[in-house]
């Protein structure tokens, strides 16, 4: 992938310093996640390799063993019988034995020491794959933190906006309600006004009416 070259790489990495320098912090985080766990299984595959060579060279170190006991046997029968011709050449057969025991011994403790250095690297690269993924977990809450109160943030601001309308509408109504008042009163005051005329007038009219009649009933 790029981000490590070798294992060490990993084992020595400062993920807090990475992930602080990372423009995308919780994509760079997926990232060294997955390096680790793919190369965690390279070096339990390696791990499993050598433990696979290990029970093997356990099998021939066994065999050579039994090898080499049988030879010795075979020597002292040969002495016995007072061949020492034969007694040669098992003890011959015994020390070709012993050789290859000897080098297998000395691969298997060269092995058991890879393998002990592979199970401290492995756990201590499981530590550190236990880190990165609590360091995800913790970017995640932040990430679902930030969100939830940038959510409450924008409720709230859509509640004040939809309060501060709300409240304007009903000043609105307010003021619409006394000017209503104001034009239904000057309407019933105008009206009182032109009753009172009308009545002038009526009065004013049934005098001449009246002037009119009492002239007609004089000259009459």
């Amino acid at each position: 992938m790029g981000m490590f070259t070798r294992f060490a790489d990993i084992i020595n990495a400062n993920i807090n310093s990475m992930l602080d320098k990372a423009e995308h912090p919780e994509k760079m985080i997926r990232l060294i996640i997955q390096e680790m766990e793919e190369t965690l299984v390279e070096v339990r595959a390696t791990a499993a390799k050598h433990i696979a060579e290990k029970k093997t060279l356990a099998r021939q170190v066994t065999d050579l063993e039994k090898s080499a006991n049988y030879w010795q046997e075979k020597a002292e029968l040969a002495i016995s019988k007072g061949r020492d011709d034969l007694a040669k050449s098992a003890l011959t057969e015994k020390h070709k034995a012993k050789q290859q025991l000897d080098g297998l011994t000395e691969e298997s403790a060269k092995l058991d020491e890879f393998l002990n250095a592979v199970q401290e690297d492995s756990q201590r690269l499981q530590n550190k794959l236990t880190e990165a993924k609590r360091r995800q977990e913790a970017l995640m809450l932040r990430q679902e933190s930030a969100v939830v109160r940038l959510k409450v943030r924008e409720k709230s601001a859509q509640y004040n906006i939809d309060e501060a309308i709300s409240r304007f509408e009903r000043y609105q109504e307010k003021v619409e309600r006394v000017e209503a008042e104001i034009e239904a009163y000057d309407m019933t005051q105008n009206q009182d006004l032109e009753s009172q005329f009308r009545e002038l007038e009526t009065d004013e009219n049934i005098d001449s009416e009246l002037a009119e009649l009492k002239k007609k009933v004089v000259n009459g």
